[in-house]
């Protein structure tokens, strides 16, 4: 009876044989189910670019952060500068209406009483009008003369005096004299030139106003040097061109003669 049942329901008793033949053949299409799942967890735990991405864009985040942080401190500050500010413009404007006067109520004018007066005139003043005016006309007429044109004479001579002693005590003064201090470069021929007798024929030159200073030799090149030598010279007395004319004329040791530096003193 269980058997007939059973034959007239549909079950498929050999379903696992089918599903068996199914896996094999998917197996041998893609490999084994068990080294695709090994690479399939190699794969996630591997670190790839999707790794790398993700944690450039959290430090992307994270300097956001900062900079907003840094960002609200610097506005909080302008804030509470632009406050400040704000309160000592009130402070100032307050003290500013204080200190204005407060305006003066208009008064009215009131004119006084006027009280007719009569100019009333001294006998004594009028006699001293007269009297005034008859010595005014005695002091025009000086008989004896007066004495001021000789004390404006005497106190002119006195300042002449003094202005012409002050002119000779000034032209006895030396004045400031013109100094200036030159440095000259004597180039040689060649390296074979005595730079010694350079040196001794330029300081033989002797002028009024000029004084020789220090020197040294300066490498040129090639094994030439140069003679570099102070001077201080006087500008109305001594100039640049008698210089190098004076120094030019021993022309068996001197080629050339250069101003290196020119300053006054």
């Amino acid at each position: 009876m269980a058997v007939d049942y059973l034959m007239q329901e549909k079950i498929w008793f050999e379903k696992y044989k089918y599903d068996d033949a199914e896996r094999r053949y998917y197996e041998q299409m893609n490999g084994p189910v068990g080294s695709s799942s090994h690479q399939q967890s190699a794969n996630t735990n591997s670190p790839g670019p999707a790794a790398g991405d993700q944690n450039e864009l959290l430090s992307r985040i994270s300097h956001l952060e900062v900079e907003n942080q840094n960002l609200r401190s610097v506005v909080s500050d302008l804030q509470m500068a632009i406050f400040k500010l704000e309160s000592r413009l009130n402070a100032l404007e307050k003290s500013s209406t204080s200190h204005q006067p407060s305006p003066v109520p208009p008064t009215q004018k009131v004119e006084p009483f006027s009280v007719p007066s009569k100019k009333v005139e001294l006998p004594s003043a009028k006699k001293a009008e007269p009297a005034a005016a008859e010595e005014d006309d005695d002091d025009d007429i000086d008989l004896f003369g007066s004495d001021d044109e000789e004390e404006d004479q005497e106190a002119a001579k006195v300042r002449e005096e003094r202005l012409r002693q002050y002119a000779e005590k000034k032209a006895k003064k030396p004045g400031l004299i013109a100094k200036s201090s030159i440095l000259l470069d004597v180039k040689p021929w060649d390296d074979k030139t005595d730079m010694a007798k350079i040196d001794e024929c330029v300081r033989s030159i002797h002028m009024d106003g000029l004084v020789w200073g220090a020197s040294k030799l300066v490498p040129v090149g090639y094994g030439i040097k140069k003679l570099q030598i102070q001077c201080v010279v006087e500008d109305d007395k001594v100039g640049t061109d008698i210089l190098e004319e004076e120094i030019t004329k021993f022309e068996d040791y001197v080629q050339s003669v250069d101003i290196a530096a020119f300053n006054k003193i």
